[in-house]
């Protein structure tokens, strides 16, 4: 089925490299974001995330002439709806820019269109949220109109390469729906495109991000284990490793970004009596940035007061992606515990948290500095020099929720290192 134009709403983090690259692939497509700034940046030649080589692509879009921004939707054959899903406060899905999204759409739907829901969502969002709200325009899906799930898996850091590489889940309402959007993804997708059901492919995703962080609650509560009995976490898990069907994952401050963090909780709030392996697992990596401030806590003594130079910000390594990070949440709760904190995070430099002072450099992060906390395991960081930082600071002590420095070092260099899951003596 030939689909020659396409209307993508939301621009993030994978609206915005989808819809160019549908672009670069020769359909014309209208990327639509409510938010004015975002099309402003975008009209004026700018990006407003970073992602290796999103530049280049989105401006290659522009250059085709096939690519254009509104802050509206209007008609086109084919929609794809990629907007955020956060979480609430008390951990339920938020679907109001899905909804709203959808709601947009309808004006605009016409017999013989598709349109994709891409947003991570709970099981059944696709055939009981979004079937009856397009169905106000008087066609039915399925029959007049096709609909599908596809979820987005892709890598910050890599999206692009992903993007086009990955496999492909499409899961629609009926077999018609499902191999009209193989229809639309097969102009650039690469790798191999399974057809599957709408709620099957919704769970898929979830699965995904669930899986990880059920094995990265393992590896936290491993570090907690660590900590009590006295050893180095680190070096059983290396050796527990060895066993030909173990791979324990490393610990952390915590789990971040907008998947891992929070796609557990959309499967406990949709099935709360059969999910509750998920949901500890949730309630052990939220909790890892309180174990990380006892660590804090042992190295330096009473926090009240104390200068601390925070090392990174983001969710992972080397991204921009502050969405849920645990980083943020270590450093919030170190501006309550009195603490006086300077955060550098080099990929968003004006980034910090509420209380704490962001600092354009490693160096005015480090200058006033008694203790360094490491919490983003960034290549600039992994390359610091034990000796070229202690001529930066008088601090002498520092955290490593990474494990990324090698103690011997730093050690001959002057510092303290407390790294989380090894248990050593209070300071």
């Amino acid at each position: 089925m030939p689909f020659n134009t396409l209307c993508i709403l939301g621009l993030g983090y994978i609206g915005l490299p989808t819809a160019s690259t549908f672009a670069t692939h020769g359909m014309r497509v209208l990327g639509v974001d409510v938010n004015s700034q975002v099309v402003d940046v975008l009209r004026n030649g700018e990006i407003h995330i970073q992602e290796p080589g999103l530049r280049a692509l989105v401006q290659a879009a522009f250059r085709s002439g096939n690519l254009t921004v509104s802050e509206a939707p209007g008609p086109a054959d084919a929609f794809i709806i990629a907007v955020p899903t956060p979480i609430t406060d008390d951990k339920r899905a938020d679907m109001q820019y899905v909804r709203s999204a959808t709601e947009s759409i309808v004006p605009h739907l016409q017999r013989g269109n598709l349109v994709v829901l891409e947003s991570t969502s709970p099981p059944r969002t696709t055939l009981d949220l979004l079937a009856p709200i397009l169905e106000q325009s008087g066609l039915s899906a399925g029959e007049d109109f096709f609909l599908a799930y596809s979820p987005e898996r892709v890598l910050p850091g890599k999206i692009l390469h992903e993007l086009i590489e990955n496999a492909r889940v499409i899961g629609g309402v009926n077999q018609a729906s499902s191999e009209a959007g193989r229809d639309l993804y097969a102009s650039f997708v690469r790798g191999e495109i399974l057809l599957t059901d709408s709620t099957t492919a919704e769970m898929v995703k979830l699965m995904e991000n669930t899986y990880r962080d059920v094995n990265i609650a393992i590896a936290n509560e491993f570090s907690r284990l660590g900590d009590t009995f006295g050893i180095d976490i680190w070096r059983a898990i290396e050796l527990a490793n060895l066993h030909p069907r173990v791979e324990i994952l490393n610990p952390g401050p915590g789990v971040g970004g907008h998947c891992i963090s929070v796609d557990p909780w959309f499967l406990v709030e949709a099935a709360p009596e059969v999910s509750g392996l998920i949901r500890q697992a949730r309630v052990v990596n939220d909790g890892q940035p309180a174990v990380v401030l006892e660590l804090i806590r042992r190295a330096l003594g009473k926090l009240d007061g104390k200068r601390i130079a925070a090392l990174g910000l983001s969710y992972k390594a080397n991204v921009d992606d502050l969405r849920e990070s645990p980083a943020l949440e270590v450093v919030r709760l170190l501006v309550q515990a009195g603490a006086r904190v300077a955060t550098f995070e080099p990929f968003a430099l004006q980034a910090t948290a509420e209380g704490a002072q962001a600092a354009g450099t490693l160096q005015s992060a480090l200058v006033e500095a008694e203790a360094i906390l490491l919490l983003v395991d960034h290549e600039q960081f992994r390359a610091l020099e034990p000796v070229a930082v202690a001529s930066m600071t008088q601090a002498r002590t520092i955290v490593d929720t990474r494990r990324i420095f090698e103690k011997a070092a730093w050690e001959r260099a002057g510092f303290r290192l407390f790294t989380i899951g090894v248990r050593q003596a209070d300071g």
